[in-house]
């Protein structure tokens, strides 16, 4: 009895070990729209597990799979238009540097046709990729037999993925106690509310030094405190002035949010129409700051408005606040017009916590110094260094408006703004700042400067050493300080950094020093092979470990552990040096060779692609199907420990490495 119980206990172990993941469940159904025309809907459905997306039908070039049906042609029915999809969540992919759409917990997809017989048996296949926050699944293909005007569907693969199979497998080694994501989860989107919330408050705190805001502080309070009766009423009103400028802004955050959504402006921003437009804005905003034109609104409504504030009370003062928001539009609008993008473009609430943040700056001023009025002769007097606060912007918004014209060059893969070409327009625009702020540079509305003062001088060594720090950039520096702005290391003119030449990459000669099959993955030059079989057979020649990597074109996290892990020191040494790297892609689309064609022992599917066939390998040798999945073996290949996922800790993924190569050196 007890050999019984522990036989059934240990098959309940292997079963929870089980890696062979399918999160997609999918069906399909069929509508009748209109009698008159024999219209029909053609409705599939994704209930997906928690934890886990699927990718929309639109992702950009170089991105992840896609959603994608195919329609089995007859001559019984006929396409009406393209397969439409739900709206989804898009977000910033700090990977793949560009936006990405996908679904959560469910997905509907439909697409209408017309009926041209009495009835239609419909063959159609979707192809999609599914990811969580540790791995992506490789490409799957699911196909349906949906007969019209029937409204039953018949899934005619015996196994609904060549891929996602229900069979046992071993549990990865779980070296990793924190899983990174790409994916925005709550926690990351209150994460994200508050880093809006504070960089608008900067920003309002910037725009309060402006020409148009910073002498209205002495005016208004003094206002405020001289026309009350009591200092306590003066308090009272320049407090109610405070709020008032928070409700206005905070109502105009409000009012972009409820018209355009939530969402609109979040999945309007991955437009390369809208990244081309909000450019030449900023660009229009940055001129005006350097002082070529004023940005103003009508003269009229500052005059209606102001003729409110005479009304005294509560109204009245909300009218002056009003006024103050109309006057100073030509120093604060570009702010709040490039506050509100941003913040739009996270979606949700965002445009409202920017506006709090922004308006809150304006406002504190006002009610702190009608408080203290005594401290308002701290402050410093109106003059010339208003006008290089503008400047100062100015600057900022052209370096900000490259990174939309950047964006839309990424969506059109033109490679017109490449990493080196943005990174040099940075450098270019960031050390003219550096020579305004020495005073080396004058523009129209500076005042003549004799000398600079000390906190210019220091915003000059500061811009200055920026400057400098960008400077590496075009030779191949990460720039972690400004990675979310420039493309990424891949989109540039070489992988390997600007003027920099590898001997080894030239010439005849030089490619015979790399073994058969193999090539230098760049820009650590780690030797790596695309073929198992090769990689064996040299790992056998230089008596070294072989290291398996399941990876994929569109795995996210196999690009996470790749640039943030394989870099580090101590990995690096390892994956150079002591083991023989075998990087094997599952999504890899070129077709085998007719006489290479089989058909897999697991899936019972017909294996035609280099992809399925290491996809294949992996279910059927290792029992997974999930990336990243490494695996250390001996030339022979006989595992040497338990294999490996997404680690983002490079010591435990170092930690994993070394237990494998002591394995195989014992």
């Amino acid at each position: 009895m007890k050999n019984f119980i522990l036989f059934i206990f240990l098959l309940l172990s292997l079963q929870g070990f089980s890696q062979i993941y399918d999160p997609v469940e999918w069906s399909a159904s069929v509508e009748k729209l209109s009698e008159a025309e024999n219209e029909y809907l053609l409705i599939f459905s994704a209930e997906i597990e928690a934890g886990w997306h699927l990718y929309a039908q639109d992702v950009p070039e170089n991105g992840p799979i896609a959603t994608t049906f195919s329609y089995e042609k007859n001559d019984n029915y006929e396409l009406s238009g393209e397969t439409e999809e739900e709206e989804g969540v898009t977000v910033d992919d700090p990977v793949f540097g560009m936006r990405i759409k996908y679904f959560e917990d469910e997905a509907s997809f439909q697409q209408r046709i017309i009926l041209l017989e009495e009835s239609a048996t419909i063959t159609t296949s979707v192809e999609f990729m599914v990811c969580d926050d540790e791995r992506c699944l490789p490409p799957a293909l699911e196909e349906f037999t949906l007969n019209v005007p029937a409204t039953s569907a018949i899934n005619t693969s015996a196994d609904p993925s060549i891929f996602n199979d229900n069979v046992n497998s071993e549990e990865p080694v779980d070296i990793s106690n924190e899983v990174e994501t790409g994916i925005t989860s709550a926690k990351e989107n209150k994460k994200g509310l508050w880093g809006i919330f504070f960089i608008a408050f900067l920003s309002g705190f910037a725009a309060l030094l402006t020409p148009c805001v910073f002498p209205m502080i002495p005016m208004t309070v003094s206002y405020f405190t001289k026309q009350s009766k009591t200092r306590a009423k003066g308090i009272r009103n320049a407090i109610i002035y405070g709020i008032s400028i928070v409700v206005i802004y905070v109502l105009l955050g409000t009012a972009v949010t409820a018209i355009f959504g939530a969402d609109s402006l979040n999945a309007l921003a991955t437009n390369v129409w809208f990244n081309l437009i909000f450019f030449a804005i900023l660009v229009i905003f940055a001129v005006s700051f350097f002082g070529a034109f004023d940005i103003m609104l009508p003269n009229s409504w500052a005059n209606k408005v102001d003729s409110q504030a005479d009304r005294g009370g509560i109204i009245g003062i909300f009218f002056m606040a009003l006024a103050l928001a109309i006057v100073s539009f030509s120093c604060t609008g570009p702010i709040v017009g490039t506050l509100l993008v941003q913040a739009a473009s996270k979606g949700g609430i965002a445009p409202i916590v920017g506006m709090l943040g922004f308006s809150l700056a304006i406002a504190l001023p006002f009610a702190f110094f009608a408080a203290f009025p005594g401290w308002m002769n701290t402050l410093p007097k109106s003059g010339g260094w208003l006008n290089t606060v503008k400047v100062f912007l100015g600057f900022l918004e052209l370096a900000l408006a490259f990174k939309f014209l950047s964006q839309a060059d990424l969506v059109l893969q033109l490679h017109l703004l490449e990493r080196e070409v943005f990174i040099a327009i940075w450098i270019a625009i960031f050390g003219t700042l550096a020579l305004y702020l020495f005073g080396k540079i004058k523009l129209p509305h500076d005042s003549p400067l004799e000398s600079i003062s000390v906190g210019r001088l220091m915003m000059g060594l500061l811009v200055l050493t920026f400057t400098i720090y960008l400077i590496p950039g075009l030779w191949g520096a990460p720039l972690n300080l400004i990675s979310a702005f420039p493309p990424p290391m891949e989109y540039s003119e070489s992988p390997y950094g600007v003027g920099y030449t590898k001997n080894i990459a030239s010439g005849s000669a030089a490619n015979a020093e790399l073994p058969e099959g193999a090539h230098l993955m760049p820009p650590h030059d780690i030797l790596v092979f695309n073929n198992y079989e090769k990689g064996l057979e040299y790992a056998e020649e230089v008596g070294k470990p072989v290291m398996l990597d399941f990876t994929g074109w569109a795995c996210v996290n196999c690009r996470k552990m790749e640039q943030n892990v394989w870099p580090k020191q101590h990995v690096l040494n390892i994956l150079k040096n002591d083991v023989v790297l075998i990087s094997l892609y599952v999504d890899d689309k070129r077709d085998l060779p007719e006489e290479d064609i089989y058909t897999s022992e697991v899936t019972g599917r017909e294996i035609t692609t280099v992809g399925q066939k290491w996809s294949d390998f992996q279910i059927s040798r290792f029992e997974a199907n999930a990336q990243p999945f490494y695996v250390l073996l001996d030339p022979s290949g006989e595992k040497l420990n338990e294999p490996a996922a997404y680690t983002p800790d490079p010591d435990k993924y170092y930690e994993w490495l070394q237990k494998g190569i002591s394995a195989y050196r014992e």
